[in-house]
């Protein structure tokens, strides 16, 4: 049970942490909805969970920590990590408001080309 609980083990440990580091978007600076077609690998800010669906497919994993919801997208040989959260007076759908990707192997990589690395194996 110990194995199967381990790759959970950051998640528990950031949840612990006193500097929450969350940003906070004000909901004037959110950028349009995306438009089909439009989207540029490295832009993901200001996607909501539908907009995400839309160019990856379901979530791999999807997890509340708090106020947030994490989304998170495999293939390609990269795992890209989505953070949304509300706007700031609680108006509002989640949009993204952070990403980070990295290689299955756990090396920090670029978010744009894990972007498209997860939609060409889709």
């Amino acid at each position: 049970m110990l194995r199967r609980l381990a790759p959970a083990l950051p998640l528990f440990l950031a949840a612990c942490a006193s500097d929450t580091g969350t940003p906070e978007i004000e909901p004037q600076s959110l950028p349009a909805p995306l438009q089909p077609g439009s989207h540029r690998h490295g832009h993901l800010t200001g996607l909501t969970v539908t907009e995400l669906g839309e160019m990856f497919g379901s979530p791999s994993l999807q997890v509340r920590e708090g106020p947030g919801l994490k989304l998170q997208y495999r293939g390609g040989g990269c795992v890209l990590d989505t953070y949304l959260y509300a706007p700031v007076d609680g108006r509002g759908v989640e949009r993204v408001t952070h990403a980070d990707a990295r290689l299955s192997s756990g090396a920090a990589t670029d978010v744009a080309g894990c972007e498209a690395a997860i939609e060409a194996s889709r």
